[in-house]
């Protein structure tokens, strides 16, 4: 019976390149697909050449080709990323980091009951925004570093070092309200509760994905692909 060889193998991974698949997970997956149902039409029509059995096996992805697996899989790396960012964050409402916490929630409880609730408000989402935007930049760079160094682009280690660049727009895109709400706050004490927990709940937010996930992406990825090391 005919089989897909390794130099096949090769080509099938170029030929997912060449139809905007850029990652090496789902190139991998593509390209087994593709090898098995190659084999199989190979079965019923053994005179087929392999750019023929190549691409009756490509039409069976229909008019979009590969871009209906690249949606799905980006939905499912996502949710996984989302994930890994849970079970991160979820540590700091358990003890020992709960103190931490609180102690945070504290902080910032104290600072939006003063009477410069305006000054702080800028200080402390100035601050988170500024911090971002340096760790982003920070990280694109390793990413860019990480690159050079390998061939292979991995879907979720671009979600660790590119995700969370979007909190920082989002971010800045709110300070001018949060200031001229601030007025509100300081006869409204369920409110200073309330922008107090988010600012925790953000602060911590930003910590989890610009420092702790990608110091892990190593171990997270080789969690999330048994051929990361390989």
């Amino acid at each position: 019976m005919r089989t897909v060889n390794p130099q096949e193998i090769a080509q099938l991974y170029q030929f997912t390149r060449a139809h905007f698949v850029e990652y090496y997970d789902l190139q991998t997956e593509l390209v087994d697909h593709l090898a098995n149902d190659m084999e199989v039409i190979w079965q019923k029509q053994p005179k087929l050449s392999f750019e023929q059995a190549r691409d009756a096996s490509f039409k069976k992805f229909g008019v979009f080709g590969f871009m209906d697996v690249v949606g799905e899989r980006q939905k499912a790396m996502t949710k996984r990323y989302m994930t890994y960012l849970w079970q991160e964050f979820r540590q700091w409402l358990t003890l020992p980091k709960l103190a931490i916490t609180l102690c945070l929630f504290l902080v910032f409880y104290t600072a939006f009951s003063s009477p410069f609730v305006p000054l702080f408000l800028v200080l402390v989402f100035g601050y988170h925004a500024v911090w971002s935007i340096y760790k982003s930049v920070i990280l694109r760079k390793r990413f860019k570093s990480r690159r050079e160094n390998t061939s292979k682009k991995w879907m979720l280690e671009e979600m660790i070092f590119k995700q969370a660049g979007g909190a920082a727009l989002l971010l800045m895109s709110q300070l001018p309200t949060w200031y001229n709400l601030s007025g509100a706050y300081l006869s409204n004490p369920t409110l200073v509760i309330g922008i107090s927990l988010f600012t925790t709940v953000f602060s911590i937010y930003m910590y989890v994905s610009f420092e702790l996930l990608p110091n892990k992406a190593e171990e997270l990825l080789n969690q999330t692909y048994p051929e990361y090391s390989m």
